[in-house]
């Protein structure tokens, strides 16, 4: 039987200090995304307090967890549901 390495998420957090064109700025310049997804995602974030903004192995999301600390966001990452 083989088992299938669920898949890990980054979860970028709602906060009271960073603007939303600021968020939107990150999501673009970080992961490259287009202005329109960008923009999506930072309005999951600001409505919905929360948004998965990508997903891989766990490496790679303790490595984005981390680039969005550096930018000033607060990120965690947990097993995709």
């Amino acid at each position: 039987m083989t088992v299938l390495a669920v898949p890990w998420v980054t979860i970028v957090w709602n906060d009271p200090v960073n603007l939303m064109s600021y968020v939107t700025y990150v999501f673009q310049k970080y992961f490259g995304y287009d202005k329109k997804k960008a923009e999506k995602l930072m309005l999951e974030v600001h409505e919905d307090g929360r948004s998965v903004v990508s997903s891989g192995s766990r490496e790679e999301m303790e490595r984005d967890v981390q680039a969005m600390h550096e930018y000033g966001l607060w990120a965690t990452l947990d097993k995709q549901q």
